[in-house]
């Protein structure tokens, strides 16, 4: 029994090694430095595997990454879904599960190419890395959270070319590094059952990652120190610290609306352009509870500034279905209290906000209690005020770069994200949240501004730095001054054509498209 323990940790030791080592890569521990080695040891335990065995590897690798960076979600499933711990664990450990396939598919497919071609681990693993996350990011509704490139988001020199690649073109050079440190190690071993094995594969490769990293450091460095054209707009940020479960409890409903105008009140002081709300800030129906309606605009008035506040909004029944329906969505009131823009979310969470196949899966309800199922919003809209445009992106879908960049794709000033994170509690959640927000505001080259009810709340300019930040569960209020940005990156005009020529590079390898030197075993 210990032989065969000894001999299992030998063969999916290093695979699960660095899974735990990814974890310490993002927030809250936040040693980026880390990601650049960790998947070295799960490359090198991928060679000669038969392909259960590699996907194994890849599938235990995978438990722990995924896992240790999405556990959070248990905390609103059972302090809010009323479903207990260890269930609730359960819940991630299955969405965990599911996750550790494409890992498991990479563990696969790297391992069939890296022994049937001469082609390098710097050309494998960071062009099948990048397809598959990329997938991920889609498949089923998509679910991008943990990818690699996030880790990296306090390493502003090698993120700045996001703005054409994406948030992928990160994931890849962390890969392209834990490829060549691969090749470093197995090069003789290479050598030796490929007799006729290129050595110029190898040193070709090295030289281009070199050039490339080089590229990406110069990019960073002339992007960080630019003077980009712009003018300021200060803005405030309203973090009511709002309790989730008091957030729609009706005896609370004059308290939680009291708190937002006071504070409101408090930041107009300092004579900002525009004041931001989170996420259903309002404890009550936009235009539909009509006292608190007019309230909320007679307080609007009185401020003589732009707010942006978020609300669930009750539609009108269509020509399809005669009942109302709800919106998660975003209002923007003038400096008269009238209504400039109204957005309503688009991409909604799944099982959160509604659950997907709902006529299929009939017998599924919510994870987490809420005050009804939503319907998606269809318009990609800007807000327009005399300081700029900007997008509104609720919550969950500030982590789609390619539903994000469609609200920039012909331009826009500064993007704003309101987001409710109460659900969390003081997990890594809200902290990874906010670091996602980053490479948004890289991307598309443009300031952001997070409202979030219990934090984590702050300002990022077009640059990805942080400016400033509100620590967790804390009422408070920030105001900034924010240079806004007219720029249209590539990545805004064009999106994610780095993605899909990874994805055509990965078709080329699955043909074989390089003549095969061995069997695979």
């Amino acid at each position: 029994m210990r032989k065969f323990i000894a001999d299992k940790f030998f063969i999916y030791g290093p695979a699960v090694l660095s899974g735990v080592l990814l974890i310490l890569c993002f927030p809250k521990f936040d040693f980026f430095p880390l990601a650049w080695v960790a998947l070295t040891p799960f490359l090198l335990s991928l060679l000669n595997k038969k392909p259960a065995e590699a996907f194994r590897a890849g599938f235990f690798m995978g438990i722990p990454y995924f896992f240790g960076t999405l556990y959070w979600i248990y905390h609103s499933i059972n302090h809010y879904g009323g479903i207990p711990f260890i269930p609730s664990l359960a819940i991630v450990f299955l969405l965990c599960m599911y996750l550790s396939l494409y890992t498991g598919i990479f563990a696969v497919l790297f391992s069939w190419k890296i022994a049937t071609t001469r082609l390098p681990a710097l050309s494998l693993a960071p062009v099948l890395w990048v397809t598959l996350e990329f997938i991920r990011s889609y498949a089923l509704t998509g679910f991008p959270w943990s990818s690699i490139g996030y880790s990296q988001y306090k390493f502003l020199h090698a993120i700045q070319f996001a703005d054409i690649t994406g948030i992928y073109g990160v994931s890849f050079l962390v890969l392209a590094v834990n490829g060549v440190l691969t090749d470093f190690f197995i090069i003789k071993r290479r050598l030796r059952t490929m007799p006729l094995f290129p050595l110029s594969h190898s040193i070709t490769g090295v030289l281009l990652l070199s050039v490339f990293v080089g590229a990406v450091f110069v990019y960073g460095h002339l992007r960080l120190t630019e003077n980009r054209p712009g003018k300021a707009i200060r803005v405030s940020i309203i973090q009511g610290n709002i309790e989730q479960d008091r957030k729609w409890d009706i005896s609370y409903q004059r308290e939680v609306f009291d708190t937002y105008r006071d504070l409101s009140q408090a930041a107009n002081t300092l004579l900002p352009s525009l004041i931001v709300w989170p996420e259903t800030a309002t404890p009550f129906y936009f235009n539909y509870d009509r006292a608190f309606t007019q309230e909320l605009i007679d307080a609007q008035q009185t401020l003589q500034t732009y707010l942006l506040f978020g609300s669930v909004l009750v539609k009108e029944p269509s020509a399809k279905d005669n009942r109302n329906s709800l919106t998660n969505s975003a209002v923007l009131l003038d400096t008269d209290g009238k209504p400039a823009f109204i957005y309503d979310k688009i991409h909604l969470v799944p099982f959160g906000e509604y659950v997907p196949l709902s006529k299929l899966l009939f017998f599924v309800d919510k994870l987490v209690a809420g005050i009804g199922d939503y319907v998606p919003g269809e318009h990609y809209i800007r807000g327009e005020t005399p300081h700029g445009s900007f997008g509104v992106f609720i919550c969950y879908e500030i982590v789609f770069p390619g539903l994000v960049r469609k609200f920039y794709s012909r331009g826009g000033d500064f993007m704003v994200t309101i987001t409710n994170d109460a659900w969390f509690g003081k997990t890594a959640g809200p902290y990874q949240h906010f670091s996602i927000a980053v490479f948004r505001a890289v991307e598309n080259r443009k300031p952001l501004i997070r409202a979030a009810n219990t934090g984590v709340s702050g300002f990022i300019d077009s640059r990805g730095m942080i400016l400033e930040t509100t620590p967790l569960f804390r009422k408070t209020v920030i105001t900034a001054d924010l240079m806004t940005d007219k720029t249209r990156s590539v990545y805004s005009r064009y999106g994610d054509l780095f993605s899909y020529l990874c994805i055509v590079a990965t078709v080329l390898l699955l043909v074989n498209f390089s003549r095969s030197t061995t069997k695979w075993r």
